[in-house]
């Protein structure tokens, strides 16, 4: 079995997010860049899968700039045997649109039997790439699922909803994504990191990839700051604090 893996590197969690005010894109030198963690997790199904079945191939596949790299050789040491990197200035500021033509034809490219993405990423929180790599592969897909057995060509697993629980199941080839509830990654070990530098990555262009759209659909008009956090109101007790406190979370609708 042949299992791509969708990576995306994503701005540190714990550090400030910012957009460029001019062109409404990211500024990826605001904060620390890394493989997103769900990302980790859908790695984590894939090497379960080849733990129990070893001679699955687990490749990693991403699109963004030359700083993904890094990503990727994380990916490689926890466990999976290559990477495909799309390069190519002619890909900034794309869409979701832009991306998923990008994704499902280096995806066609290699060949896979399966593809596994996280439900979304931590950033833009689309939550909508994994069904539009699908329907551009004309796949089934089953998405923000919490757990996952393959039997023979058949992929199954789990997706909690308000009102239950639903299994479900397809036919390889396919694209899962997984939710938070998937196993956490493996920590790499040192033989891992040192193997991860000799895992290739292939790099590939646009001139690689015959993609039909030439450009993004999206386009940002404009964009605001997130207005600084005001002081909130400090209730000294004199005697009628509970009646301040009350009143307080009575004007919020809080209560």
């Amino acid at each position: 079995m042949k299992i791509i893996v969708l990576v995306k590197q994503v701005p540190d969690t714990y550090d400030e997010r910012k957009l460029d005010p001019t062109t409404g894109i990211l500024d990826r030198d605001a904060s620390e860049p890394i493989i997103d963690e769900i990302v980790e997790r859908a790695i984590e199904t894939a090497l379960t899968f080849k733990d129990a079945q070893k001679d699955t191939e687990v490749v990693l596949l991403a699109m963004g700039p030359d700083a993904l790299t890094a990503s990727l050789r994380k990916g490689l040491s926890l466990g999976a045997d290559s990477a495909i990197h799309v390069l190519d200035d002619g890909l900034e500021a794309a869409d979701l649109v832009r991306t998923s033509a990008v994704l499902a034809a280096a995806a066609a490219n290699s060949g896979y039997d399966l593809i596994i993405a996280g439900n979304e990423s931590t950033d833009g929180r689309g939550g909508v790439m994994p069904a539009m790599v699908a329907e551009r592969l004309g796949v089934p897909h089953l998405t923000a699922i919490d757990s996952v057995e393959v039997s023979g060509t058949t992929i199954s697993g789990a997706r909690e909803t308000e009102n239950g629980s639903l299994d479900v199941h397809a036919t390889l080839p396919a694209v899962i994504s997984i939710t938070e509830r998937a196993p956490e990654a493996r920590f790499p070990n040192f033989k891992g990191i040192l193997g991860a530098k000799k895992k290739p990555i292939t790099v590939l262009s646009l001139g690689d990839l015959a993609v039909a759209e030439t450009g993004a659909r999206s386009v940002i008009l404009s964009t605001t700051e997130r207005p600084a956090r005001e002081a909130g109101k400090k209730i000294v007790d004199e005697g009628n604090a509970g009646v301040e406190l009350a009143e307080f979370l009575a004007a919020g609708h809080l209560i």
